[in-house]
């Protein structure tokens, strides 16, 4: 086998994000005067930035937009964020197997790193401003051996990386929507995920 290197994507899998990521979208349009419904913005996180702002914005803003909220977002969205039920243990449990821990995310790396430092959770390798395909390439890159999110572009990465896809339903897919994207195993968060990764490995050491 090779060795366990578990990648993780960050919003609403490892991290709560979205009380902090609304204020930064309240900060937006107040500075922009253009309205967002911060609240069902956060309802679908996951894809990258620039497809929920060219929802509220002309074509020609977008881009200016995309730089004023990642402007904005560290003194926003950095606070109010919580790791997710589970997430540290996940990260321990991988340690506690001798394995590395990865994220790749579509947040931009920078914005992606003020999160995990503030709270606390180190990885080997961090990977940012990546969806779907993309990010199955740098799976592939860093060796990864499985791919846990809660998005079905987060298992189409794992496909495109030929690694088990691990969908947790704490984002906005629900457990059929990923399993049928091709998730191996599905968890409700990730306080499940010690034992199913033991159950992986054994299967895999089975085969």
């Amino acid at each position: 086998m090779s060795p366990l290197t578990v990648g993780f994507d960050l919003d609403m899998t490892l991290v709560d994000s979205r009380p902090g990521v609304a204020a930064a979208y309240r900060a937006l349009s107040a500075r922009t005067g253009v309205p967002v419904d911060a609240d069902l913005a956060v309802s679908r996180l996951g894809p990258p930035l620039r497809t929920e702002i060219a929802r509220w914005f002309p074509p020609e803003q977008v881009e200016s937009a995309v730089h004023t909220f990642r402007e904005l977002y560290p003194a926003y969205a950095i606070t109010p964020t919580v790791p997710l039920p589970g997430a540290r243990e996940a990260i321990d449990a991988i340690r506690g197997r001798g394995g590395r821990v990865l994220v790749v995310t579509s947040k931009l790396g920078r914005l992606a790193r003020l999160h995990l430092d503030h709270l606390g959770l180190v990885v080997d390798e961090l990977a940012g401003d990546l969806f779907a395909e993309q990010k199955g390439t740098a799976l592939r890159s860093f060796g990864a051996t499985h791919y846990v999110g809660d998005h079905v572009a987060d298992m189409v990465a794992a496909a495109t990386a030929e690694v088990p896809g691990i969908g947790v339903t704490t984002g906005p897919c629900s457990a059929d929507e990923l399993r049928t994207a091709g998730a191996a195993v599905v968890l409700n968060d990730l306080t499940e995920f010690p034992a199913a990764l033991d159950g992986m490995i054994q299967l895999a050491l089975e085969q």
